[in-house]
């Protein structure tokens, strides 16, 4: 059974930075990919950023240039740097992973929360 725990959420002032994590677990094979999507209120989820086993990252545009996607492969943890956090950055945040196990799967956290407000 594999779990992604996502963590670092918070209540931040725009301008300021916050870094979620999230961390697989489990009988984990190799991971081909990990993703970190949002959905705001009222809103339809979109991918925020991706990156591969290989390193290959990419990012929405709203994003680009004040967010940064990172993965350390020894702990099998995804991170996301958010820098010049906006109101509009305001959103649940969840990470998403193709994972190997006995078979290859799609697996989503429960979420975290980000605020960002004066």
């Amino acid at each position: 059974q594999v779990q992604l725990v996502e963590s670092g959420g918070g209540l931040v002032q725009p301008g300021g930075s916050l870094r979620l994590s999230c961390a697989a677990s489990g009988i984990i094979v190799s991971i081909n990919v990990m993703r970190w999507y949002r959905q705001g209120p009222g809103q339809q989820r979109e991918l925020v950023a991706a990156i591969t086993s290989g390193n290959r990252r990419n990012y929405a545009d709203s994003v680009k240039g004040r967010f940064t996607i990172s993965m350390d492969n020894a702990k099998n943890t995804v991170y996301l740097q958010m820098n010049s956090l906006k109101p509009e950055d305001s959103a649940s945040y969840y990470c998403n992973a193709e994972i190997r196990t006995s078979y290859t799967g799609l697996y989503w956290g429960q979420g975290t929360q980000v605020t960002v407000s004066s």
